[in-house]
């Protein structure tokens, strides 16, 4: 399954990373706005947003560029650990896999 993860601290890169390795995951973590998102995000199977370390700006860029598309996504105020370990609790379960499908968001970039 494949995750990627906006938002988050810096320093906790490689926690995020090595944490979704320990659920089969392969993780892509951006936690500063970049260029070009489209190229760098790929068609993730899983979509996370730390919403209380990025801007509004940056979310609503993520979603233009998965618009359309199968991914879930995941929303959560903290960028701790255990927020993450939640998050993946319920997405990487059988139950979750089928739920929480992108539907059509308006994009405001």
């Amino acid at each position: 399954m494949s995750v990627v993860i906006l938002g988050g601290n810096e320093r906790m890169e490689r926690q995020y990373k090595d944490l979704c390795r320990a659920y089969n995951c392969n993780a892509k973590v951006f936690t500063k706005p970049s260029g070009n998102l489209r190229s760098k995000i790929g068609c993730p199977d899983l979509m996370i947003f730390f919403t209380g370390t990025m801007s509004h700006k940056m979310v609503n860029a993520a979603m233009c560029e998965i618009k359309g598309g199968n991914t879930r996504i995941a929303r959560s105020h903290s960028s701790s650990m255990s927020a993450l370990r939640e998050v993946l609790d319920i997405h990487t379960t059988k139950e979750g896999r089928n739920n929480h499908t992108l539907g059509e968001e308006q994009c405001h970039v």
